[in-house]
């Protein structure tokens, strides 16, 4: 680390390991990764000044590596100018290149699912900023079937049935914050309404399951269910994707029970029990 950058400060007090010595040209990597493990659980969003205490580099050195990872989807940008992992690094975790609990959990629940349904199953996680990405899918045999293209991509959470049954099981407060928020419409048939999405929530949670209509995807209604861990939390959601033209409302019924079951299975296998479940309904409204 070069020694202005050093000079007249002391060393932040944090849990990182001391940086190593750069090797020839690979200084820019290596502050790349500090900058990187400064992201956590507990603070997914971080600013220049925080990062830059964090790591001991100056701000303009911090602002420079960062709009280099920016550019190249390590990091996201939100509206309040706050940085957050990019969704490269989901992508990285789909093509195994990083060890991921919930996709390794989800992944043979959702071809057990795909067997059973035939139809497209999508694995979808709660990203730190409250929106939802697609991180891997189990496609449909048939001819005409949805087929996801946008992995890693950040999605609002209020579109679509997975991104409602995530919203529905977040703290209540976290809930409001949300439909507090404008709503983008991403097809005429979003719900934009706070009051009829607040009512939606409600129902969700008391069925365990959500569903969509073209709500992100004209032609496209859904089903999905929240997936939660051994702590309480609700970290993604497993949801089936279908043509309209296969899923009137009686095959809406078994299909959003089968999905809330396969969801159930992959949260015992991420240490969920019904009383860590209980809790995750409790925080969110009951």
């Amino acid at each position: 680390m070069a020694n202005d950058e050093r000079a007249g400060r002391k060393e932040p007090a944090t849990s990182m390991p001391p940086a190593r010595r750069p090797r020839g040209g690979v200084q820019s990597i290596d502050r790349a990764v500090q900058i990187l493990r400064c992201f956590d659980s507990e603070d997914p969003a971080l600013g220049i000044t925080e990062l830059s205490r964090r790591t001991g580099l100056s701000t303009s050195t911090v602002h420079r590596i960062l709009a280099s990872m920016l550019d190249n989807d390590l990091v996201q940008q939100g509206s309040d100018r706050r940085y957050r992992l990019g969704p490269l690094i989901l992508q990285l975790g789909r093509n195994g290149g990083i060890p991921a609990a919930f996709r390794d959990a989800a992944l043979p629940v959702a071809k057990r699912l795909r067997d059973l349904t035939d139809e497209t199953v999508g694995i979808h996680e709660l990203l730190p900023n409250e929106h939802r990405a697609v991180i891997e899918q189990v496609e449909s045999r048939q001819e005409l079937r949805r087929t996801y293209t946008e992995f890693g991509v950040p999605i609002p959470i209020h579109h679509g049935a997975p991104g409602k049954a995530l919203l529905s099981h977040l703290p209540a407060d976290r809930q409001e914050w949300w439909l507090a928020q404008p709503i983008d419409p991403a097809t005429p048939r979003t719900i934009d309404d706070p009051r009829a999405l607040r009512r939606q929530l409600r129902e969700i949670r008391a069925l365990g399951w959500a569903y969509s209509d073209g709500e992100r995807t004209s032609g496209i209604r859904a089903v999905a269910a929240p997936v939660t861990d051994h702590a309480g939390e609700v970290v993604g959601a497993l949801g089936l994707s279908v043509p309209t033209l296969r899923l009137d409302d009686e095959r809406r019924e078994v299909l959003g029970e089968a999905v809330r079951d396969a969801a159930w299975q992959v949260s015992l296998a991420l240490g969920a029990t019904p009383e860590s479940r209980a809790r995750v309904v409790q925080r969110a409204g009951g």
